[in-house]
């Protein structure tokens, strides 16, 4: 069909990884499972809680950072620390970005089993990997708000919550489905209000009116659907009360309880990369296109405008107050009543500790300024509509 939109690696990839920021996607966890991790970089065996070197400064060794997807634009800010070296700045002699994928290692898994130092993953993924036994916290969240949105196009808008009553919305099985229930429960809304049609991660359908709403990734699909012509409208579920934290840091409470240190280095790194990321989407996407994501044959435009995309998750007004990655006792609150509007039952002092955070911003106060003048140039926040 004419209005089809292409089969790309921009695409395929963010569109596949829905299935790693599942609700209850844990079949990658596989606790002990070896073969499924043979991806990982051994540079994670280096667990100590740092050595001095000659001139004083803590040397941590090299780490492993389990990504939650391909090297593409989510992760910007760790190209910024590599490449800029504020991971060798904070200590460390070498630090590897291990991509993951749709069939790849699990955030949860690579911690868990000791393989990373750190992952990038979902509280939709850790809390069950927690309640299932993982010794896991997260400690940080890049994402203030996560990219699950409804896309609708011109002809047909879908413009908030309640203007999805008597439509055909399009979610994907499994996981999604469940997200997108705790969608409706939260504003009130059942099931019989609106028809659920199960799609795959095409958003063709909504274009061509096999269904008038389709469950996405604000950052992808509707910038595809501009690309081809389309003018899209969306709303974010964040929006809606489901505030899911995104791209969040998960690591051990073994490594939070004796390699305290070691974590907190690699915070400061990322926290000057991030603000970097944040200042200077364009070199983002450069980064991503020219030389971390090299191999993905991505596609320049595309991915600065979903830099630009991605800020609008990023930056928010306690961001800027209190720090890139910080999660209010109120957000953390919001989250785990989310979770539980999902089945997920979950404590916020069994999810989150933001202490190793707070710590590191009161060692240097100088960061939060730095994100927030990073926040102002780099213009308005991508609107959720």
């Amino acid at each position: 069909m004419p209005d089809q939109l292409p089969s790309r690696p921009t695409a395929t990839s963010v569109l596949g990884r829905r299935s790693l920021l599942q609700l209850g996607g844990l079949g990658a966890l596989a606790l002990g499972a070896a073969p499924l991790l043979a991806a990982c970089s051994s540079s994670s065996s280096s667990t100590s809680a740092g050595s001095s070197s000659s001139s004083g400064a803590k040397s941590f060794g090299s780490a492993n950072v389990q990504l939650s997807w391909i090297k593409n634009i989510e992760f910007s800010g760790e190209y910024f620390a590599d490449a800029l070296g504020y991971y060798k700045g904070a200590g460390f002699s070498g630090v590897t970005l291990t991509a993951g994928g749709s069939a790849g290692t699990s955030a949860e898994a690579a911690v868990a089993t000791g393989k990373a130092l750190v992952g990038l993953s979902s509280v939709t993924v850790t809390a069950p990997a927690i309640l299932k036994g993982a010794k896991l916290k997260t400690i940080g969240a890049t994402y203030q708000k996560n990219p699950f949105c409804i896309v609708s196009v011109a002809k047909n808008p879908i413009p908030d919550v309640q203007s999805m009553k008597g439509k055909k919305i399009g979610v994907q099985a499994g996981g999604n489905t469940t997200i997108f229930k705790g969608l409706l429960k939260a504003n009130g809304m059942a099931e019989s209000d609106l028809t659920i049609v199960p799609v795959q991660y095409d958003p063709t359908v909504v274009t061509t009116g096999e269904v008038d709403g389709f469950m996405a990734y604000i950052t992808n699909e509707p910038i595809l659907l501009t690309g081809k012509g389309f003018k899209p409208t969306t709303f974010l579920f964040a929006d809606y009360d489901l505030p899911f934290v995104a791209e969040t840091f998960v690591v051990s409470q073994s490594d939070i309880d004796n390699n305290r240190d070691k974590l907190k280095a690699f915070l400061l790194a990322e926290i000057k990369g991030w603000t970097d990321a944040v200042a200077n989407p364009t070199q983002s996407a450069t980064y991503a296109v020219t030389k971390y994501g090299k191999d993905q044959n991505l596609v320049q435009a595309e991915q600065n405008e979903e830099a630009v995309a991605q800020n609008g998750l990023i930056v928010s007004a306690e961001s800027t107050k209190n720090g890139i990655f910080t999660v209010s006792d109120a957000l953390m609150s919001a989250n785990i009543k989310a979770l539980a509007l999902t089945g997920v039952a979950i404590s916020a002092e069994q999810l989150f500790d933001m202490s190793l955070l707070k710590e590191v911003y009161t060692e240097n106060p100088d960061l939060v300024a730095a994100f927030t003048k990073a926040a102002t140039s780099a213009g308005p926040a991508a609107s959720s509509s």
